[in-house]
């Protein structure tokens, strides 16, 4: 089964993609910031992430060059999921290694075209 890691600070930001990303048969596991997700993945790398920009303790941004720098053992998707909707943040996160971008709201339609972007629905 594919995993993905929700990574956002808002609880319920994490149901609804957790409720989303269960009926596309994703196992979920969650982090509340990115100092979390970072632990959360260097102990079991999932398929994909679905990353929060901004966040207390460490920013999507932080995590996401953290991530590129530490020795995960596979490197995971990255889908940027946010508010930040102007084309510099979008090509901030991008050359930052974000595989793909949603913006927040989003359906069950939008995220899984995302992961079928990135190869993962």
């Amino acid at each position: 089964m594919k995993t993905c890691l929700v990574v956002d600070d808002s609880k319920v930001i994490r149901k609804v993609a957790r409720h989303i990303l269960e009926t596309l048969e994703f196992t979920v596991s969650e982090a509340g910031d990115g100092r979390e997700a970072l632990d959360a993945c260097m102990a079991s790398p999932p398929d994909v992430i679905l990353l929060d920009w901004n966040m207390p303790v460490m920013s999507g941004m932080d995590f996401l060059r953290a991530l590129r720098e530490s020795d995960v053992p596979t490197r995971p998707k990255v889908v940027f999921c946010t508010t930040e909707n102007g084309m510099a943040y979008i090509r901030a996160a991008i050359e930052a290694g974000a595989d793909e971008y949603v913006m927040k709201p989003f359906d069950r339609d939008t995220l899984e075209s995302k992961l079928q972007i990135v190869g993962l629905a």
